[in-house]
Formats: C-alpha cells, structure tokens, sequence
C-alpha cells in the first residue's frame, strides 16, 4: 500500500515576504524622493542659517528666517502679479478653448480632421522653441513687461480643446436638440447645456492651467522687466541670486512663503480636486 508524501508548509516568514507588496513600498520610496526637496526646505526654513545643515534636532531653531525673507523683497506685489497673470490666463483658456471645442465636437466643415491633428500638434512642441517668435511679436503689439504680455500666448491651449472636445463628444446630442426645440441659439446650447454637464472637467483643466503657470519662470522672466508685472517665480529667483548673498534658510523661507497659495489651496479643496480628477478621466 502506498501513501502520499506530505508536503511541507512554506515558513511564516517566507510567506509573508512572498505576499509582501513590494509595488507599496516603490510607490512610497518614489513618493518620498520627489517630496525630499520641499521637505529640506521646511527643515532649512525654521534653522539658523549655521544650522540649516546640521542634524541635531535640540538646537538651531528659529522663526526669523520668514520675517528676514518678508523684509527683503516686496512679496504681497509678486503675489498679485501672479494671481492677476493666473487669472488672466485661465480666463482667456476657458472662452477660447470651449469655442474651439464645441466647434470641433459638434461641428462638421471641410478639413476640421485635419485642423484638429494639426492643433495637436502643438502638444508635441514645447513653449520654449517659440519663445523667440513670441518675444518678438509681443514687443512688435508693445505689451512687453506686461501680464496681457506674459498671459497671451499660452490662451490657446491644444490640451484644454482636446479635454473639452472629449467631454463634450459625450453629450448626448438629444439634449442639444431638446435646447434648440426651445428656441436656444448655438452661444445659448453650449452655455445652458454644454458647460453644465462637464463642470468637473473645466474644475480639473482649471487646476492644470494654475497650477502650471503659478510655476512658471522663463518666459515672465523673459518679458517683465519691473517689480509692478514680475511673477512670484521671477521674484524668488532674483531673491535666491548668488550676487545677493542671501542664505540657504532664507531661501527655503522665501520658498514655502511662495508655496503656500497653492498647498493651502489644495488643503482645503482635496476632496473637490480628486474627485474632478477621478471624473474627468485625468489619472
């Protein structure tokens, strides 16, 4: 008579190292190695500029640093330029971007494939190749060291006409027929039907757009040229030059003062911001 050979079991330890979920543990090794720089900065932000590379945790602490940085440069100025050249931005890429996109979602007319590819295209060119040709017809119209300046050529955006073009393909076309029973121009359907019905993907390409150009340095650094139009990116860059002098602790001080719009921003709406990006198919 035969008998089956027992298997042994596999030891705890190994079993838990087998279903251990090792992705969890890149995901978070990545996480903290792209937050590690404004994590230095909040630790060089509340240290003695003698102390913003040491270690020791008992000593070295200090609020000055913000009181200093505040002091030196006109921030409240650098903080309505931004907000202004945002604003003016997102504005100008709503109006411009919802045209286009409703026009080419719900419009047929000779050649609209290939206009729509070649919009694309421009997704595959980045913003400093034409910032030659930019600056020069932004000083032929004399809107240099302006925000109408900085903002204009960035109202056209190909990502914001597709995302729209997309959501707006969406719609079912018996709601438009319903709106144009009643009498609804074509202004009236896309303002009373359309732009309802894709409110979270406006809220998410919105936090895109300011989000990106809160941010943004070359080109505001390119056309402004005083304290009354330069960007908090411009600011902060002038702040931290080497020429000045100016410490690594009042730099990062400068750093999270300049930050704080948008991580306050994001504190207070994280739940509306992820679920505008959850439906808006952003990932």
């Amino acid at each position: 008579m035969t008998t089956a050979c027992s298997v042994p079991s596999s030891p705890a330890w190994w079993r838990a190292i087998r279903t251990f979920p090792l992705e969890n543990v890149g995901a978070y090794l990545l996480a903290l190695l792209w937050i590690s720089p404004l994590l230095y900065a909040c630790w060089a932000a509340f240290r003695d500029p003698s102390a913003a590379l040491s270690l020791d945790v008992l000593q070295g602490w200090t609020f000055e640093n913000f009181s200093a940085a505040w002091a030196r440069a006109p921030w409240l100025r650098y903080v309505f330029n931004t907000t202004m050249l945002v604003l003016t931005i997102l504005v100008g890429q709503l109006v411009i971007c919802t045209l286009a996109a409703y026009a080419f979602a719900r419009f047929k007319f000779f050649g609209s494939q290939f206009l729509f590819m070649l919009l694309l295209l421009q997704l595959f060119i980045l913003p400093e190749v034409l910032i030659v040709e930019n600056f020069r017809m932004v000083s032929l119209l004399g809107w240099t060291d302006t925000v109408w300046g900085m903002g204009v050529p960035y109202m056209a955006s190909a990502f914001g006409v597709f995302l729209l073009r997309q959501a707006f393909k969406q719609v079912p076309r018996e709601l438009e027929d319903a709106a144009r029973l009643e009498g609804c121009s074509r202004l009236g359907v896309l303002w009373r039907v359309y732009v309802p019905l894709v409110k979270p993907v406006y809220l998410a390409y919105a936090l895109v757009s300011v989000s990106s150009h809160w941010n943004n340095f070359l080109w505001p650094l390119v056309v402004s040229s005083s304290e009354h139009t330069r960007p908090l990116t411009v600011g902060l860059s002038l702040f931290g030059a080497p020429e000045s002098g100016v410490s690594i602790s009042l730099i990062s001080a400068a750093t999270l003062m300049t930050i704080l719009p948008l991580l306050v921003g994001f504190l207070l709406f994280q739940k509306q911001f992820m679920q505008a990006f959850l439906r808006a198919g952003i990932r």
